[in-house]
């Protein structure tokens, strides 16, 4: 799967964010290393500390069914669903994917054009961190 069409698949999935309170939807689409995609979306809760990012959503997914080995995720997302500029996993995020990820891990992010995107690593978003494999 090219980067382009993982990327437009988070985009899809921002279709379905439950965000009432911040208006800010984001989408996330998992490749695993296996050849299959789980899309993940934001879900927002009114005391805010059980909201879920789009990005847990797609790992936890994916973990639930039986994956443990992933290629790269791709991340779209911004108010009202304009992606006009990237949208970079939050620390919790980077942290689940450290869980499962190595360092050379590979992060999308999107943005409105559909060439318009910057491939980053975990290593590059989360030096130094803090996982079973680096003990």
């Amino acid at each position: 799967m090219t980067n382009v069409e993982l990327i437009e698949k988070a985009k899809k999935a921002a279709e379905n964010a439950y965000a009432p309170y911040s208006g800010f939807k984001v989408g996330a689409a998992l490749l695993t290393k296996s050849g299959r995609v789980y899309l993940g979306c934001n879900i927002e809760s009114s005391s805010f500390s059980p909201t879920n990012c789009a990005e847990r959503t797609a790992f936890f997914k994916a973990v639930s069914e039986g994956e443990r080995e992933f290629e790269k995720i791709a991340v779209a997302g911004g108010k009202n669903g304009d992606f006009s500029d990237y949208c970079t996993p939050c620390g919790v995020c980077r942290q689940v994917m450290s869980e499962f990820c190595g360092e050379d891990f590979k992060v999308l992010l999107g943005k409105n054009g559909e060439e318009e995107y910057r491939e980053l690593t975990l290593g590059e978003l989360l030096p130094h961190s803090f996982s079973l494999k680096a003990q």
